[in-house]
């Protein structure tokens, strides 16, 4: 099977990671790298050994030997970047938050089916073989039936400028919240019966750090926390009628541990090797696009959608809009 040609959107931290991991793989190659800027795209490619280095996005979106694009772009530019490489023709591995709100993500789902293109959200975790072990060690019911959760993903990041800024589609929801969010829905599911949330705002009018309690019909609770002002333990507890679990760092999982009624451990399972945790959404989409799909197992387009519209629910609530928003 031939390599998976991939072409980097952005030259930023995490487009750098995404290089290192393809360098790492045999299925797949690090072919070009796009910048606004040819100076950095070319320093880029210098790095990271890539072939092509293009001075705009539309010369990568143009180049016919691209298989996939990474847009590790900020968020409020995903709308724009997404659908530009769409109309010319290209499948999309997307950073997360996917989109700014779920009206942006419809539109740019409806316009890959359109094209009959591939197109996914890269949160990263959803495709992780740890994931998977999770889900099985709740579906054993070795902790009985799920009742609570309690996770929370913390940084010291209010020093980045593009999380601080509303017009960059920033704040600690968008960008470190939605990990939370998605291991909620890994464990109850998506049928959410209320959501409460509180905020702490900053003077730029985004998120700082912020509390949300899901409650679903079946009387389960998650309670969730995210911020841009601290640093915290990433864990994510997972409480049953007979046990429990507790994940070390919910935004990579590390181990997983699980305890009986009696507080003890029962078992624990650690994280395979990895080259950084990236390979798995390219080898997802590799697979996708091999078998002509239009969207990734592990991340389909409805779940996207539904985590776009619980977090658009919770901005409703502190009344934070982002540039172009009702």
């Amino acid at each position: 099977m031939k390599k998976l040609k991939v072409g980097i959107l952005s030259t930023g931290n995490i487009a750098g990671v995404m290089a290192v991991t393809l360098n790492g793989m045999e299925e797949a190659e690090l072919y070009a790298v796009a910048s606004r800027n040819i100076e950095k795209a070319q320093a880029f490619a210098g790095k990271f050994g890539a072939s092509r280095a293009y001075g705009s996005y539309e010369e990568l979106a143009a180049d016919e030997q691209v298989d996939l694009v990474y847009v590790a772009t900020p968020m409020s530019e995903h709308y724009e970047n997404v659908n530009m490489l769409l109309r010319h023709g290209r499948n999309v591995l997307c950073e997360k938050s996917f989109a700014l709100n779920e009206k942006q993500a419809a539109e740019m789902f409806a316009l890959a089916k359109e094209k009959k293109l591939l197109l996914t959200e890269a949160i990263w975790v959803r495709y992780m073989p740890m994931w998977k072990t999770l889900r099985e060690v709740l579906e054993s019911g070795v902790i009985g039936k799920p009742m609570t959760v309690t996770a929370n993903l913390c940084y010291l990041i209010d020093q980045v400028p593009r999380l601080m800024s509303l017009e960059l589609g920033g704040g600690a929801l968008l960008d470190v919240g939605v990990y939370v969010m998605n291991f909620a829905s890994l464990v109850f599911g998506d049928e959410i019966e209320k959501i409460t949330s509180t905020a702490v705002m900053t003077d730029t009018g985004v998120d700082a750090q912020n509390s949300i309690t899901l409650t679903y019909p079946g009387g389960e609770m998650a309670v969730l926390n995210s911020s841009l002002r601290v640093l915290s333990d990433r864990k994510g507890i997972i409480y049953g009628t007979k046990g429990y679990v507790i994940v070390e760092n919910i935004n990579n999982f590390e181990s997983i541990t699980v305890y009986n009624e009696n507080r003890e451990v029962k078992a624990v399972y650690e994280q395979p090797g990895q080259i950084t945790g990236y390979e798995y959404e390219v080898l997802a989409c590799k697979a996708a696009i091999e078998e002509g799909l239009l969207e990734c197992p592990e991340m389909p387009h409805k779940e996207t959608l539904e985590i776009m519209r619980q977090m658009d629910a919770v901005r409703k609530q502190w009344g934070m809009r982002y540039p172009g928003e009702e």
